[in-house]
């Protein structure tokens, strides 16, 4: 059922973006009277097709892209037998350049503006939740990575970048991360300390076991929800408890609770937790996997801000684009040798475990919202088959006059759906390989 939840949220977020990309390329050729042949979601073979007028709408079974099908355009079907003749005046390679270019952007504008417009409608109508700095007064607990960086248990960030932190989510920005001189100011024993973030920070933690957050805020807790029949339920523990000790030793923050309890997984522990202003002593026996069976709710205080309209708009915009951004960064770090592409690409599959097995209407769009600019990215760069490869040929001939041959045209269709599939087959392989190993 997990996977059912991940595949269709994957589905219907590609089938909205890519709908909605291809819908951008045929509203601008129809607005400059191009005759569209087909419009279609997803590959062959055929789903379901209907034919209004001169266009064949089409969903097909492989929900992987899309198409739109211009007359007179070399495109990713490689129909070049009607491009023999001489060119009639509703097709593609009729119309004046700049009538072309605009067609051919039609698609990355229209994610552009989605991206936009989730973004903004999120923002309105969710606000924004986060943890200020002053709540993690009790300083950070630190992963390997976090260790690896320079952090110890108890350290607070005051500072990323030498700007001073305000919401403790800003400790993983993407100018953090992804910068190339970035650092975080801590106190320590009453010292500031800047510890300098490593150029590969970005590449660690997309390993696939250590995604979680290389630092995290130190927090009291009480019990959430008791799981039923488990070790915690037959302990006697509450909703509402508070943990003191673990066989005498204090555990008032998670992450010492969670020592403990790793440190006498399979045993029977004694516990003292407060109830009601009052200490009681309760016995458990710790599950072999260092758990009692009970969800912990952080004892903090989250903020929340909420954005009228026109507060929404340049806060969403900046949203968008700081995806953009944060590929660009990527792409450079890439480049410099600093992140492995392997760990930082990801296909359908990583694609769908980024939605996860749980549907969460804020989750889905937010997720989609990203994709939508990601796709819009990925449409500008200037590969052949892609539309960055058309928009370059079309601003060569703007700026030089001359037109690149029909068969130059061809042939570099060939080569960028053969580098298109090769990035699409590395992609699947990469994401399989990544579940294995």
């Amino acid at each position: 059922m997990d996977i059912v939840v991940m595949v269709a949220q994957l589905i219907l977020g590609l089938t909205i973006l890519v709908g909605l990309h291809e819908l951008g390329h045929m509203l601008a050729a129809k607005w400059f009277g191009m005759r569209v042949e087909k419009y279609a979601i997803g590959f062959p073979p055929k789903v379901f097709s209907k034919k209004f007028g001169e266009t064949e709408y089409m969903l097909g079974l492989i929900p992987l892209g899309g198409f739109v099908k211009i007359s007179g355009m070399v495109d990713e079907s490689m129909d070049t037998e009607a491009l023999k003749e001489e060119p009639k005046p509703w097709e593609f390679r009729a119309k004046p350049a700049w009538q072309r270019l605009i067609v051919m952007m039609g698609g990355i504008i229209v994610n552009v503006i989605t991206g936009i417009v989730i973004y903004v409608a999120l923002t309105y109508s969710y606000g924004e939740s986060y943890l200020p700095a002053s709540e993690a007064k009790y300083g950070v607990v630190p992963n390997e990575i976090g260790q690896d960086i320079g952090f110890r248990t108890g350290d607070k960030v005051v500072a990323v970048n030498g700007e001073k932190l305000q919401r403790f989510n800003d400790v993983y920005s993407i100018d953090a991360i992804l910068g190339r001189n970035s650092y975080y100011t801590v106190e320590r024993n009453g010292e500031l300390i800047d510890l300098k973030v490593p150029v590969d920070l970005a590449d660690k933690l997309a390993d696939k076991e250590e995604r979680m957050l290389f630092v995290q805020p130190r927090l009291p807790f009480k019990v959430g929800q008791v799981v039923k029949g488990s070790a915690a339920d037959e302990a006697g523990l509450k909703v509402g408890d508070t943990f003191k000790t673990i066989n005498g030793k204090n555990v008032m923050f998670f992450n010492d609770f969670q020592e403990a309890m790793l440190a006498n997984a399979g045993k029977k522990v004694v516990m003292v937790v407060e109830r009601n202003g009052k200490p009681i002593k309760l016995q458990a026996e710790v599950g072999d996997d260092g758990t009692l069976g009970f969800y912990q709710e952080p004892l903090v205080q989250l903020a929340t801000r909420e954005y009228s309209l026109g507060e929404s708009i340049p806060m969403g915009t900046e949203q968008a684009f700081g995806v953009i951004t944060a590929n660009l960064k990527g792409f450079g770090k890439i480049f410099r040798g600093e992140m492995s592409a392997s760990k930082s690409l990801s296909g359908p599959i990583g694609i769908a475990q980024i939605f996860g097995d749980t549907f969460n209407w804020y989750k889905f769009w937010s997720i989609t919202a990203m994709l939508s600019m990601v796709l819009a990215f990925m449409n500008f760069l200037p590969i052949p088959a892609l539309d960055g490869g058309h928009v370059v040929f079309l601003t060569y001939e703007i700026i030089s006059g001359r037109k690149p041959s029909d068969n130059f045209l061809e042939n570099a269709q060939k080569v960028g759906m053969v580098l298109l599939l090769g990035l699409m087959a590395f992609a699947i392989f990469n994401d399989v390989f990544k579940i294995i190993f």
